[in-house]
């Protein structure tokens, strides 16, 4: 009687044991394990969130290298976010952000070989005649300042941004100084000359100053017109 009421016991206890692992999610399987049904989604969940921020991640890098990088064509990013908002602007350079950055490379070698290019020669050389480290110094800054100023010489005409309301006699074109800040200038259509040069790159004349557009870039035909004056209408505006 005691072991029957002893076996009614156990069985009862293990009913008990597998409702309630039943009802909790667990189920067995072939293998001898008890995985839980219910958190399948949680896991499956945190998986898909796990890649949405590592595709985010790669996104946002590959966005800073691609800044990083001096490439030669269109720039497409920031500066069309706020071009956007400036319905004036009709005309943006191709190459604008790479000029840009070449000139600051080209500001920051020559600003270190002026500074470290005297001391590197006569510290590295100390047998060297003083005069013939002068020398090397001074070739050395020459050289820097020269390449400096032939980049900037070459690359002064380009017009980065063209503003113009059309029906107006005026636009405005944003150029680059050789600190590589940004200059805005008002010219006039009346103003704007055949350029008379063998200068490369240049569209037009105007007060004094050349400047360049790209026409492949520069959408409106009519302003384009404007900028690109023949030889006999230069002549008719200066009579």
């Amino acid at each position: 009687m005691t072991r029957a009421a002893l076996f009614h016991l156990l069985r009862s206890q293990s009913k008990q044991l597998s409702s309630r692992t039943f009802h909790s999610g667990y189920h067995p399987c072939r293998s001898g394990a008890w995985p839980h049904s219910l958190s399948t989604k949680p896991s499956f969940d945190s998986t898909i969130r796990f890649a949405a921020a590592q595709k985010r991640w790669a996104s946002q890098a590959t966005t800073k290298e691609d800044d990083s990088k001096i490439s030669i064509g269109p720039q497409r990013g920031r500066e069309d976010g706020k071009d956007e908002k400036d319905t004036r602007i009709v005309y943006h350079g191709p190459i604008s952000s790479t000029i840009k950055k070449v000139k600051l490379l080209s500001l920051s070698t020559c600003c270190l070989s002026v500074s470290l290019g005297p001391v590197i020669t006569f510290m590295t050389s100390p047998d060297m005649n003083v005069i013939l480290k002068g020398a090397v110094a001074s070739s050395v800054i020459f050289l820097s300042a020269t390449t400096t100023g032939a980049l900037h010489w070459f690359v002064s005409p380009y017009v980065h941004k063209l503003r113009w309301q059309p029906g107006s006699d005026s636009f405005e074109v944003e150029m680059l100084s050789w600190l590589a800040t940004s200059i805005p200038r008002t010219i006039k259509f009346a103003d704007i000359r055949h350029p008379e040069t063998n200068r490369p790159f240049v569209t037009f004349k105007a007060n004094g100053n050349f400047y360049f557009v790209d026409a492949e870039h520069c959408h409106n035909k009519a302003l384009l017109a404007k900028l690109t004056p023949q030889k006999f209408e230069s002549a008719l505006k200066n009579l």
